[in-house]
């Protein structure tokens, strides 16, 4: 099987199946990503409550809910180099604790200035997990279903934030804006001894930091195969590494994935933001704003599947960039559905269906663009310009809006914005950058 482009051991033949021991690990990583969501949507959810317990404007959340996501940015950095170069579990670990503690702890905070501290450093964590359970899921799933493997463990992001809507409003009337902060943060802080005794660190970086002992024992658990001879892994890969994303034939996948993941949440956080608002405009009730909402993120989570199933069997650029594409239209279609709640249903399903399930793909395909050595650092990176976007995605529909743009006008730039998506991957296609197989 020879070695990597960095030296080290290229591991694993695909087994024929997915085992019981890949299964558990990647199910633990979706149960986090789940976790993600919850947390991540749990302070839009409680702002509300937040402002008529403290008496205060609802538009001061602003810089609490901005804040929050440049926490998540910088985890997300921050996680991909401590992943590759102490291990995906150790920073998994860390992350979920952290997360897990200041989430219960929120409830504590009795101003602004305090809140928003607390969502930065929830959101370290938060912004930390995402890397991790990324590369997990890679280097564990079968490499001819990776693709849907990954999209799918992914799509817990979104189905958290759904499920974490449904509860919280269920919960806070009866038990007040605290209850969706503690029940995440509990939920967390139960899953993390479940994680610390059943989830493994990946055989694929024990392999690629040269602990062939431990490689070669998880590779028997999961079914995976011998660990072949391959060379010593090369010191130099140890260091640099964001310089690495650039450099040795990466420079111009970097860059594009980093380009689609920021349009991507751009778009997510874009539609999710201002959605419930311009469909009132439109004449529609706020329990059909809140259902569009929903139907787009059960749509991405439909979506990642169809749309991960296809590119593990057609040529993944293709397919995705292809999604993106048809995305576009979709998105559009929303502009135009006037009164309609129906209409207002099936296009946003099947927005978040082509679009926001394009995007799960996406990151699957980032995880497998970079070898073992570097895959922690590659999503962390490209996750983290992703990030910049869903800052600037809100910001942006604040700004139209502001300016007097119309709903129709909205969500054509929305529309535009996968449409760039589609350009990207399609470019990345026409360079012959492929995923790589290590």
């Amino acid at each position: 099987m020879g070695s990597t482009t960095d030296g080290s051991l290229e591991v694993f033949p695909a087994p024929a199946r997915l085992s019981r021991f890949q299964l558990t690990a990647i199910v633990l990583c979706a149960l986090v990503a789940v976790l993600d969501g919850f947390d991540t949507q749990s302070i839009s959810l409680a702002a509300p409550g937040i402002a008529a317990a403290w008496k205060l404007p609802a538009a001061d959340f602003g810089p609490v809910f901005s804040l929050g996501l440049l926490g998540s940015l910088i985890g997300s950095v921050i996680s991909g180099f401590v992943s590759d170069r102490l291990g995906r579990r150790p920073a998994l670990l860390a992350a979920v604790a952290v997360f897990g503690v200041v989430t219960v702890l929120t409830p504590v905070a009795t101003g602004l200035s305090g809140l928003a501290v607390i969502r930065v450093v929830t959101g370290l964590g938060l912004g930390a997990a995402l890397p991790c359970v990324v590369a997990i899921t890679a280097e564990y799933a079968p490499a001819r279903m990776r693709n849907a493997m990954v999209a799918v463990m992914f799509a817990g992001y979104p189905l958290g934030a759904v499920v974490g809507g449904l509860i919280s409003a269920a919960l806070m009337p009866a038990y007040g804006w605290p209850s969706p902060f503690l029940l995440v943060g509990a939920a967390s802080l139960v899953l993390l001894p479940v994680l610390w005794f059943r989830l493994p660190e990946s055989a694929r970086f024990l392999a690629s930091r040269g602990d062939r002992e431990g490689a070669e024992r998880l590779a028997r658990q999961a079914g995976l195969g011998a660990v072949p001879a391959g060379p010593a892994p090369d010191p130099a890969a140890r260091r640099s590494r964001v310089v690495r994303l650039f450099t040795g034939g990466r420079a111009a996948g970097t860059v594009l994935l980093s380009v689609t993941l920021f349009l991507s949440l751009l778009i997510t956080y874009l539609l999710t933001s201002w959605l419930p608002i311009l469909a009132g405009r439109s004449g529609l009730g706020v329990s059909k704003s809140i259902i569009a909402v929903v139907a787009l993120n059960f749509g991405s989570i439909v979506g990642s599947f169809v749309i991960g199933r296809l590119a593990d069997r057609v040529r993944t650029t293709a397919v995705v960039g292809g999604a993106y594409a048809l995305g576009a239209l979709a998105i559009a279609a929303i502009g135009f559905t006037g009164g309609s709640g129906l209409f207002l249903l099936v296009t946003s399903f099947v927005a978040g269906g082509l679009s926001l399930g394009a995007q799960m793909t996406a990151v699957a395909l980032s995880a497998s663009f970079y070898e073992t050595s570097l895959r922690g650092t590659g999503v962390g990176w490209t996750g983290a310009v992703g990030r910049v976007g869903s800052i600037v995605g809100p910001l942006l529909g604040g700004l139209l809006i502001g300016g007097g743009v119309s709903a129709r006008c909205l969500f054509f730039v929305a529309g535009l914005a996968s449409l760039a998506a589609a350009v990207a991957i399609l470019i990345l296609d026409r360079f012959g950058i492929t995923a790589h197989e290590d």
